[in-house]
């Protein structure tokens, strides 16, 4: 009989006590969910930087290990640390972005293709984070990570009702956004 696969609270805390072999195992364990949550809304331009976030995060996560409560879920707090990068990261390149202007050229060839189904994508994907954080964090677990709402409300410490709030105020604007952007 094999012996069950410790918790990542367990493997978190023996971390913490100079265990090498567990911080490798939560590497392991995290680094799928990790990609699935960086790799999305980033443009094909942007996947290189992927990989520096997910550093980051465990980078991150070694430098605050000593903050990590006993009694607190691991999960969440991880997922945390990699959104509030990503956010970070997207705000630098947004910043960036307005700092460079279209050429002529560019405008010209941008204004003569029609809107194709990845470019209403793109359009779902800038109004997604143009959204209040609460309610893009909801809509990025349920669309990207396709978790339930009960497992938001875990993962955030919220009522499962307060997660079904923030998704369909969410869901709502973007709706009324692509509608407005179609009449257009």
């Amino acid at each position: 009989m094999t012996s069950p696969e410790p918790t990542d609270e367990i493997l978190m805390l023996a971390y913490i006590d100079g265990d090498q072999e567990a911080f490798r195992m939560l590497f392991q364990r995290y680094t799928p969910i990790l990609l699935r949550l960086l790799r999305r809304g980033l443009s094909i331009q942007e996947q290189g930087q992927i990989q520096d976030l997910l550093q980051q995060t465990f980078l991150q996560l070694h430098r605050a290990r000593n903050d990590f409560r006993k009694d607190a879920t691991l999960r969440p707090w991880l997922i945390t640390i990699a959104l509030n990068l990503k956010r970070e990261y997207l705000r630098k390149a947004k910043r960036l972005k307005k700092q460079e202007s279209l050429t002529g050229e560019e405008y010209i060839a941008d204004r003569e293709h029609p809107l194709e189904r990845a470019e209403e994508i793109q359009l779902m994907r800038r109004q997604l984070h143009m959204l209040p954080e609460k309610q893009r964090e909801v809509i990025e677990l349920h669309w990207y990570e396709e978790l339930s709402f009960p497992e938001i409300a875990k993962l955030l410490g919220t009522s499962v009702s307060a997660v079904k709030v923030r998704a369909h105020r969410g869901y709502k604007t973007l709706r009324a956004r692509y509608q407005s952007f179609k009449t257009s």
